[in-house]
């Protein structure tokens, strides 16, 4: 549901629309604005009339955008939003709170802007609220990931150095097509020349970007999370095979996109997960070990001998502690 705007409203927002999209259409900004296509003219002539320079033009390609010399207006948050914008912050960047951190400069400048009723409530959330890092989130380098989004941007082929987990290094040139933040992790997904196929590769991981001089044209009609999900396993170095003993859809609830491709076998009976991991171990431990499935590693030697690995340790840890005739005994307590 579109946001209850007032007609100035719509036009603020109609103005950051042809900001962020330079050349969208009218039916597109007409889309964003939940308005008819008449009205999203109408909004377009609001902003000519403030003497901001739209620019038209015509055909198939044509579309609307800002011009040159654009001296927009001072920036103005309700309470709600300066909040929601604090709360954001301390949610992806656990150092908000530090005047040192780019982050938490960055922060305090914004707060001491804004009036001081609104300012205010923001300042006391920053400074007595915290959260708990995310053990699995990962911030990479600034600059790396700001000549990436530049280069998505600017739809500019680019030359990236990469090192994978198991330590494995490689250079290639990739067309950006978007930066994804998924569950704390940044990543690229692009256009790998090198295997000439989608490629999802993590940005912390990725130790040069040079940028190039050839253009390319993204598909603007992806989803690109979705498409993150589907990528997220494959191409990696070792290859996965699972088959499990329930049907496609009960699987389906354990096993996320990004442990390979799932599919129905025997019928519906049963099914297949075929993927590939740079980390068997934790393929096997994280990811396996949580699906309360029958299951059976099929290929990949790599994850036969994790999850070995991992039986055997949660089979020492048993017997270590208890002895390896007591398991009958645990089992007759637990009925009790």
């Amino acid at each position: 549901m579109k946001a209850d705007l007032s007609p100035t409203g719509r036009a603020l927002r109609a103005l950051e629309l042809l900001q962020v999209r330079p050349g969208i259409s009218a039916a597109q900004l007409a889309e964003q604005l939940g308005v008819s296509e008449r009205a999203a003219h109408r909004y377009v002539a609001i902003l000519r009339e403030a003497e901001i320079p739209v620019e038209s033009t015509r055909g198939p390609c044509g579309g609307y955008r800002v011009g040159r010399g654009i001296r927009l207006p001072p920036l103005v948050f309700s309470a709600a939003e300066a909040l929601g914008l604090v709360m954001a912050v301390l949610d992806g960047s656990h150092a908000a709170a530090d005047a040192d951190d780019p982050v938490g400069a960055a922060l305090g400048k914004i707060i001491r802007a804004l009036p001081e009723n609104v300012g205010r409530p923001a300042a006391t959330m920053r400074r007595h609220a915290s959260a708990v890092p995310d053990r699995r989130a990962v911030r990479p380098a600034t600059e790396t990931t700001s000549a990436l989004v530049a280069a998505v941007a600017a739809q500019t082929r680019v030359r990236i150095g990469y090192r994978t987990e198991s330590g494995n290094q490689w250079a290639e040139d990739a067309d950006p097509w978007a930066v994804v933040v998924r569950h704390g992790r940044w990543y690229l997904l692009c256009h790998s020349h090198r295997a000439n196929a989608v490629r999802a590769y993590r940005i912390d991981r990725i130790q040069s970007v040079e940028a190039g001089d050839e253009h390319f044209l993204a598909p603007d009609d992806v989803d690109y999370v979705d498409l993150l999900e589907q990528h997220l396993g494959a191409g990696r170095e070792f290859d996965t095979k699972v088959v499990f003993d329930a049907p496609h859809e009960e699987v389906a609830r354990y096993a996320g996109r990004a442990m390979g491709r799932l599919e129905p076998i025997d019928e519906g009976k049963r099914c297949v997960l075929t993927g590939s991991t740079s980390n068997p171990s934790m393929y096997a431990g994280e990811w396996l070990a949580a699906i309360p499935i029958p299951f059976r590693v099929e290929g990949g030697p790599e994850l036969r001998v994790a999850v070995a690995d991992v039986a055997e340790r949660m089979t020492s840890a048993l017997n270590g502690a208890r002895g390896y005739g007591d398991a009958a005994t645990d089992r007759h307590a637990l009925d009790r």
